[in-house]
């Protein structure tokens, strides 16, 4: 999404990604109400001289609540889907503003809603694109049981068009619906349990531009992760299973990391051709600032994209992480694979699993889709795209370096439905198939 590199996946990585897709979703296809102009019937003559503008009719009744001219606020349904989290369901009444390109610059969003394994919630978000070059984000929210969150992140420099680049996120994240289904590439799904994640983290990303495309970035990151028994019924609590395994507690991480950045991609947000690529070093350690008492971290990430067609686009995407060494490092800081999204040095997608499905110390993944536009929308606000997606994962974990990656793949084929208001948003319902049923995911940005 952005040159210097969010290892959470934009704006949106955390919970809160699926109210902001309905929001987006139901203020672009929102249509206002005209009144017919006389010269709308033929059978009905023109009046002579020039005619004057019909005047507006303002909608009235319930409708007006679905028209974004009238509308004190726009009341969006939020329906929140993921595999680890159910299906959360909602109110959101969203305010949305735009600029004279009808380009969105701006919106505050709270809600109401509800989730069967934690009971009522509310939340607020403000989500404000400044300009292609700056973007920020402010969102806190709780629920009746176990779950609290507060994310802010601010983003300057994303175009590389000054010298430097600059990102700074904040967050506090209590989540009870994690899982854990042991180490290794063949965790049995017989083995699941669930844990809270209770998480504190800030972040600071600084990118040297050396060129347009050539980018030298630091990562710095402080995380304090408490995990803590499981709530969820029906589910074994981690240490019921695995008893205090590394990483149940709390655990400090203090992560550096050095990349070096190779980025032809014509857009940041809705690519059609260029690609990405990423080489990373970096020491986790418990306390120290260069050292590796947690773990030593290598590796690459790629992404590239062909126009093969009129609005159509092949999106491929591999990631390859190690850990040369490691000093008792929590499962939680592990590579993994599992989700609907792709964190560079972080979880890799696939999309027939929930998050943090396979863990072990190395991880392999790959993605390929096609992106094919077919409908494009005049809508209110802005110019709104349609795109399906088929789709195809795969991946693996491991814990030798001399395994080959390639070797004993988990594989995920699926549909995406894709809605694109560029520059700045695209909304996404991908739906996959694995070895384990059918998972789906909602959420805002592509997967790569």
């Amino acid at each position: 999404m952005q040159h210097v590199i969010d290892y959470r996946r934009g704006l949106y990585a955390l919970r809160g990604r699926g109210p902001l897709l309905m929001i987006f979703f139901t203020v672009l296809l929102a249509t206002p109400s005209w009144p017919a102009s006389p010269g709308d019937d033929p059978t009905q003559a023109p009046a002579p001289g020039p005619i004057a503008p019909p005047a507006t009719v303002p909608d009235k009744g319930l409708s007006r609540w679905f028209n974004p001219a009238t509308a004190p606020f726009i009341p969006v349904p939020e329906i929140d889907v993921d595999p680890n989290s159910g299906t959360t369901l909602g109110v959101i009444p969203t305010w949305v503003q735009t600029d004279e390109n009808h380009e969105i610059r701006r919106i505050i969003a709270p809600d109401v809603n509800y989730n069967p394994y934690f009971g009522y919630g509310v939340n607020g978000r403000v989500y404000g694109f400044t300009s292609g070059d700056e973007q920020w984000s402010v969102l806190a929210g709780l629920r009746e049981r176990v779950e609290r969150q507060f994310d802010a992140e601010y983003q300057s420099g994303r175009m590389r068009e000054q010298r430097w680049s600059f990102n700074s996120s904040l967050i506090y994240d209590r989540s009870g619906t994690p899982r854990f289904y042991g180490i290794g590439n063949e965790s049995p799904a017989i083995a699941e349990t669930n844990y809270t994640n209770q998480q504190e983290r800030a972040q600071t990303q600084i990118g040297l531009n050396l060129t347009h495309a050539w980018q030298l970035l630091y990562t710095g990151r402080l995380q304090v992760v408490d995990v803590l028994p499981g709530t969820l019924a029906r589910i074994a609590t981690l240490e019921s299973r695995f008893g205090r395994i590394l990483g149940v507690g709390t655990n400090k991480q203090l992560l550096n990391r050095l990349s070096i950045v190779y980025d032809t991609r014509d857009d940041l947000t809705v690519p059609s051709h260029g690609m990405q690529l990423i080489a990373y070093g970096g020491l986790s350690s418990r306390q120290g600032i260069l050292d590796d008492s947690m773990y030593s971290e290598a590796g690459g990430d790629g992404r590239a994209f062909w126009p093969i067609a009129q609005d159509t686009t092949l999106a491929a995407h591999m990631a390859l992480r190690y850990l040369p060494t490691s000093h008792r490092v929590p499962f939680w800081a592990l590579s993994s694979i599992g989700g609907g999204n792709s964190e560079v040095g972080g979880e890799q997608p696939l999309r027939g699993f929930g998050e943090g499905r396979f863990y072990d110390r190395d991880s392999f993944s790959s993605s390929v889709e096609l992106r094919r536009k077919v409908l494009s929308v005049d809508a209110v606000t802005t110019h709104l795209d349609v795109e399906v997606t088929p789709f195809i994962d795969v991946g693996r974990v491991f814990s030798r370096t001399s395994t080959i990656p390639l070797q004993q793949l988990h594989h995920v084929y699926g549909v995406g439905f894709r809605g694109v208001a560029r520059p700045f948003v695209v909304g996404y319902v991908d739906i996959g198939y694995g070895s384990e049923g059918v998972a789906a995911f909602t959420g805002i940005n592509y997967p790569f």
